[in-house]
């Protein structure tokens, strides 16, 4: 088997979640083998001080992996910063990473999953990256690990030769974007991604991931999807920065590893439309958000 991918999780002010996202990895059949890279965010301000202190000293406490190291920021970076900066670090070094939030427990498998597909798709330049999360789509007529042209940042995975191509450009997007470009962007307009490129040019939110999603549209690329997922975000209880509470994202863990990964580098179309049946059924869950975020953009 090749050389296992390092493992990278960011983390803040959240010991709870910080200790079922390490457990649960603890529990995958690589653990024991993989390197552990943890970034922990310095506070925002005093009211945070003492979580953000709890989160380091169980870090502190941590076993069960190959290798653990701990970098303690000592000024406020935020979300997006840490992580664009710590893949960068990381993905340069080792040449591809998995990437988790403190808030992802990962299925047992997760990590065959991981590793089994960078092997398999590393010389394939197309393949930006990996995704261990599913949402909770009408899967049964889906293959069990199919492309899209997207990305996905709950619990993903990357190599340094697609990441070097990351660019968090908001003007460059706007002048680039077309609207039939925007309308694919937003899966047909089932959903409303691009309103978050929008946010940030207004500096509303400071985020990273839809930059990535970008970057891989506009570089034609395609990311790894499962149809059943490896990832459960428990982030969505209120606790999380830019995450409403709520439990449409969940979906059942895989229950057997037997992914027969794709041969052909071509976006699934059933797939797809799989997604955009589920984003037009998100109406409840998906006004709130279009309100949420039409009040911020100014809609």
């Amino acid at each position: 088997m090749s050389k296992l991918s390092p493992i990278v999780i960011f983390t803040y002010n959240r010991p709870w979640h910080t200790r079922q996202t390490v457990e649960a990895l603890q529990k995958n059949e690589l653990a024991q083998q993989s390197d552990l890279i943890i970034y922990s965010d310095a506070p925002k301000d005093s009211m945070v001080t003492d979580e953000v202190q709890q989160v380091r000293d169980y870090l502190k406490t941590i076993s069960g992996f190959k290798s653990i190291r701990i970098f303690e920021k000592e000024e406020n970076w935020g979300l997006a910063k840490s992580i664009i900066s710590g893949v960068t670090e990381i993905v340069n070094i080792y040449g591809k990473v998995i990437v988790l939030e403190d808030d992802m427990i990962t299925s047992p498998y997760f990590l065959n999953y991981m590793n089994d597909a960078l092997n398999r798709y590393e010389s394939y330049e197309r393949v930006f990256g990996i995704t261990g999360f599913a949402y909770p789509v009408d899967y049964h007529n889906l293959p069990n690990a199919y492309f899209m042209k997207d990305e996905g940042c709950w619990g993903w995975a990357t190599w340094n030769r697609a990441w070097k191509f990351f660019e968090k450009d908001t003007n460059n997007l706007i002048n680039t974007f077309t609207p039939n470009m925007i309308k694919e962007f937003n899966f047909d307009d089932t959903n409303n991604f691009w309103t978050q490129v929008l946010l940030n040019q207004q500096g509303k939110i400071n985020t990273w991931a839809i930059y990535w999603y970008a970057t891989v549209f506009l570089n034609d690329g395609l990311f790894l999807h499962p149809k059943e997922t490896f990832i459960k975000n428990i982030g969505h209880d209120g606790s999380g920065v830019h995450c409403d509470k709520t439990n449409e994202f969940d979906s059942p863990f895989i229950q057997k590893y037997d992914i027969i990964f794709p041969e052909k580098l071509e976006i699934c179309n059933i797939a797809r439309n799989a997604h955009k049946r589920y984003f037009r059924s998100q109406t409840g869950f998906v006004n709130r958000m279009r309100k949420k975020l039409s009040s911020l953009v100014g809609f």
